[in-house]
């Protein structure tokens, strides 16, 4: 088996995808600290096709060097929107219709691959060390966790984004 090239990478991506599409699942970012995760999560978002993001609280927001560095770009491509309230903004979107699926260690907490999701949904991330807010998740209609097996109880936020958006979008990709 070869390795592709980038001449056929990009020429199988242009026959295999279509750049608008956008799937029903947007995602919140709240209060993430660090701005290079916040461009990953941007460069994860657009691969996966999210309707939206939105970066809440104190997330830090395009233009920005530290975004742009691991983002490459792809926040010309990626529908977001700055709202301070992360509570404001998820009572909005339930009352939408919208399913609220948090990330993070609560009681009753299911593991990523057990969710039923039901679109649209809004899976929401948060903070490195702090995690999501109680007063977000108390308005959860699912929590996940991604099971860990070592030592530490968590992984990198914007791996966790990455694992999660994937999931969320695999049934309807």
């Amino acid at each position: 088996m070869r390795k592709l090239r980038h001449d056929e990478i990009v020429a199988f991506q242009k026959i295999q995808s279509d750049k608008n599409r956008r799937f029903p699942v947007s995602a919140v970012l709240e209060n993430i600290r660090s701005l290079h995760n916040v461009g990953s999560m941007f460069r994860t978002a657009d691969g996966a096709g999210l309707n939206k993001l939105y970066l809440c609280g104190f997330t830090g927001a395009p233009p920005r060097p530290e975004i742009e560095k691991s983002a490459l770009g792809s926040t010309d491509y990626v529908n977001w929107e700055r709202q301070e309230e992360t509570l404001t903004l998820i009572r909005q979107l339930k009352s939408m219709g919208e399913q609220i699926v948090v990330f993070e260690h609560c009681e009753q907490a299911k593991s990523y691959n057990r969710i039923e999701y039901r679109y649209p949904c809004v899976l929401v991330f948060g903070n490195e060390v702090n995690g999501v807010s109680s007063e977000v998740c108390a308005l959860a209609d699912e929590t996940v966790l991604i099971p860990m097996y070592g030592s530490k109880q968590s992984l990198n936020v914007s791996v966790s984004f990455g694992i999660g958006v994937y999931n969320a979008i695999a049934s309807l990709s």
